[in-house]
Parts: structure tokens; sequence; C-alpha cells
């Protein structure tokens, strides 16, 4: 089968399209037959070797956290997937990625694919959509009626996060750049304030509960925010690296998220999709053997919304 591997940490250059051998499913595992895969920005960072502390991969190794395809074959012990099924997965982090025809998950991570999007685009949904969910609902603790302001909505993550959270009946405020505030506004943000022209902490006029940081700001940038949540509310970081900032005295929470696989959330989330509540936004389409010039084109900063990588036809 073909994939995409690097057999050395390094630039986008290291990556290749290649043969390689079709694997088999082992107890408790399924074989799928990829449809697509998604770029998530953490993957640039596991190919550069930025991860190795955290998230250990062993070489070659085959990018891909996202996958949607359909189960092709079944390992011992499987009750729960069948052959044919259409499932979507956050994939073991640590462990082989889905930019390849065939890839083998742990049965107990996946869940139904989206009927009402085509398979391929629900490649978009997992990793994404899971860190939204977990920093929103179990850090954050969002409820009905709550403010929550999203630093640095426009990206994938942050579409999600907006959409959700306007969804939990939250007042949503969100800071985006000038080509993405449309797209934020569109997922509901109340207030969408551009970052590039407005200094964030003087347009946040009253206390919010919650901050969801997702912009690779500078380390006082993020602890300038602090003081705009009230007392006993928190802030959810999704830059792993710098530590969440908290202020002790107010009883201001700082939290560092580290989304973890969960097929239940994913087939809440998925249910959302199903029903219209949450709407699955792909930017681009690419094929697999485009991912090097994919990765390339993130570390230049040009990648804007999510980006899908088709690897076969479902």
């Amino acid at each position: 089968m073909k994939a995409v591997r690097f057999h050395e940490f390094g630039g986008p250059e290291v990556l290749r399209y290649e043969d390689v051998a079709q694997p088999t499913p082992g107890v408790g595992q399924v074989r799928i037959r990829v449809a697509a895969t998604s770029f998530n920005g953490v993957d640039g960072n596991i190919r550069a070797g930025y991860m190795q502390g955290p998230i250990p991969v062993e070489l070659p190794h085959t990018p891909g956290l996202d996958v949607a395809g359909t189960v092709d074959a079944v390992g011992d012990g499987v009750v729960d997937v069948a052959v044919g099924d259409q499932v979507i997965g956050f994939l073991p982090m640590t462990g082989t990625g889905a930019a390849a025809e065939y890839v083998i998950a742990p049965a107990e991570i996946l869940t139904g694919a989206p009927r009402n999007i085509p398979l391929a685009d629900a490649a978009a949904l997992p990793l994404v959509g899971l860190t939204a969910w977990q920093a929103l609902f179990d850090h954050g603790n969002l409820t009905a009626g709550q403010r929550v302001l999203v630093n640095g909505a426009g990206g994938a993550v942050g579409g999600y996060a907006v959409q959700l959270a306007k969804e939990a009946g939250a007042r949503v405020i969100a800071t985006a750049s000038p080509h993405s505030v449309d797209r934020v506004r569109a997922a509901g943000a109340d207030e969408v304030i551009d970052h590039t022209t407005t200094d964030v902490t003087a347009a946040v006029t009253a206390p919010v509960d919650l901050v969801l940081n997702l912009a690779p700001v500078a380390p006082e940038q993020l602890a300038a925010l602090v003081p705009l949540i009230r007392d006993g509310g928190a802030l959810v970081n999704t830059t792993v690296w710098m530590p969440a900032p908290s202020d002790e005295e107010r009883r201001v929470r700082g939290i560092d998220l580290f989304v973890r696989s969960d097929a239940d959330q994913l087939a809440d989330l998925v249910a959302r999709v199903g029903t219209g509540e949450l709407r699955v936004e792909v930017a681009r389409r690419v094929a697999l053997a485009e991912l090097p010039v994919l990765h390339a084109q993130a570390g230049a900063g040009e990648l804007s919304g999510k980006t899908v990588v088709l690897v076969t036809t479902a």
C-alpha cells in the first residue's frame, strides 16, 4: 500500500510517499481503508522532533492523527465494530497515523461517521472537535449564561469552540485576524475582536468566566488575559510549550490541555453534526502525495482553516 512516512526528524522534505506493507489487525484492533486524514499543527511539531518528550514516536513514522474510513478487517475480540462500517477516530498519538491507504486502530476509539457529510470530510472533526469540547466543558466547566473569550478563534479548534459554546448558551467573545473574522462571526460569535488592530485586554470590557487560549501568543500576552477572568474562573491553554498562568488569590485556575481520544465524546459531536447543530468546515482538500507540500505551507504560515488529506475513495 502507499503511505507517507518520515525516517528521520526534520523539515517537510523528510516526508516520503512510498510503498509499505499492509498491516494486519491484532486483538481488539480493526483495519481501516482510509478515506482521509487531516493536517493538525502538532503533525509538523512531531515531524520536526519537537514533541519527542510528550509524544515519542518510533521511526519510520506515518503521521495523521485523524482518520475517516471504512473498516475492512477486524481482529479477535472486536464486537462493536464490523467490516463495512464507516468510522472516524482520533488515533493514538504515539502510534502509526492515517496518512496511508490502510491503518490499524483500536476499536474502542472509533465511532460511526456522520451520514450527512462526505466520509472524507469527517476527518476534519476528531482531534480539533475533541480539543474544543474538552477545553470548554471538561476543564472550563462552561455553562449557559456564562461569558467565554476564545483567543485565536480563527483556526479549526476555534471554529468548533465557538459553535459548541453558543450551543451551550454562553456568550462568546472571539479574537481573530482579518482573514478569518467573517468565518468566526458565521460560527456564532457574539463579539469578534480583530487582534491585529485592537488591544484585546481593552476591548473586553466586562469579566469573562472562561478564557480559552488557542493562539501562539507570548507568555506575557497570555498572562495579560488573566485579569479579564472573574474570581473563580479559568484559563484553559492549548499551547503546550508554555504553562497556563493562574491567580491563586482570586481562585482563577490555569489549565494546560492535552487532548485525549474519547469515543463517547466523539459520538456526541457526530450526533450534533447529524442534526445540523455543529458544522464541519473544510478549507482545502489535497491528495496524500501532496502531504510534504502541505507541511511546508503550514510551516510558512500559509494555511487557513482545516485541510483534509484525501487517501482513497470511500
